[in-house]
């Protein structure tokens, strides 16, 4: 008889354990299934808000999207994400209360909040939910998903720079005739990739490092032996196409784009959600 109850008592554990596991399961379920109802009225819009029906990319589900009930509401909602890792240019939290399922909970958000599920700026969305409680987190991050990685973005910024020189240019009131097209250097490139880190990392935002360093100093350290540098940085784009055109559109740094003289350019960028710009972009030129 004793070992019938404590056999008994044994299994009631495991049922108290696993209930919990049951629900979470459950939900999860929900959720996703709601995020394919969101991305399925995405792919087939209809009319609204007298906005033209647009065919839109579906959303990526992201965990660190998925805030406890409740925030967002109180302001402060991208310092909230900023904590959880992720750095958004726009963002929108929505509460729906009363629904049971993810059936319930999207006719209520087509519904009520179809411009907002329509809104060709968000990319990623976190679903949370407690009993009939749902928040709804749409998000477009300051890094654009489809930036690969280092060496993929120096290429693309090599090709932009080059597309930009190989035709004449006004930066300001100076006019600049097509330049004959720059070749990557790996120690320019090193020295880009090193200040965009110390500046993602340590959030700030200029060409002198904390240390006192400036671009020569930097290229130097990192074994450029040219005669001369010159730098570009940017912050907050969200994509290396962005970030050239912030450059062309100031006189400054598009004359640097632009200069005959150099003829090496090397480039990075590193992104950090805490920091106050979220990516950090540099692009350093030289002449041999």
């Amino acid at each position: 008889m004793r070992h019938a109850v404590r056999s008994t008592r044994f299994v009631s554990l495991c049922l108290l354990i696993l209930t919990p596991l049951f629900t979470e399961t459950a939900h999860a379920s929900e959720e996703r299934q709601l995020v394919a109802a969101i991305n399925d009225y995405r792919a087939h819009p209809q009319r609204c808000d007298r906005r033209p029906a647009q065919r839109l990319a579906p959303l990526a589900l992201k965990s660190n999207l998925a805030l406890p009930i409740g925030y967002g509401y109180g302001g402060g909602l991208r310092e909230t994400l900023k904590s959880s890792g992720y750095s958004a240019v726009a963002v929108r939290s929505i509460r729906i209360v009363g629904a049971e399922d993810a059936d319930e909970a999207f006719d209520r958000l087509q519904d009520r909040y179809c411009g907002a599920l329509l809104d060709a700026q968000y990319a990623d969305i976190g679903i949370s939910r407690s009993r009939g409680e749902w928040q709804v987190v749409l998000a477009q991050p300051v890094l654009d998903s489809r930036v690969g990685d280092n060496r993929s973005v120096g290429k693309a910024l090599l090709a932009e720079v080059n597309a930009a020189r190989a035709r004449p240019r006004m930066c300001g009131r100076q006019r600049f005739a097509a330049a004959r097209p720059l070749s990557w250097n790996p120690a320019l490139g090193a020295a880009a990739q090193g200040h965009s880190k110390a500046m993602a990392y340590g959030n700030y935002f200029a060409h002198r490092d904390p240390d006192g360093d400036m671009p020569a100093d930097r290229a130097r350290a990192a074994g450029y032996r040219g005669r001369q540098i010159g730098e570009n940085i940017a912050a907050g784009q969200s994509s290396p196409g962005k970030a050239m055109a912030g450059w062309l559109a100031s006189p400054g740094h598009c004359a640097n784009l632009m200069n005959p003289m150099f003829t090496q350019v090397g480039a990075g960028f590193a992104s950090e959600a805490r920091s106050d710009e979220g990516v950090y972009w540099t692009m350093v030129f030289g002449a041999p």
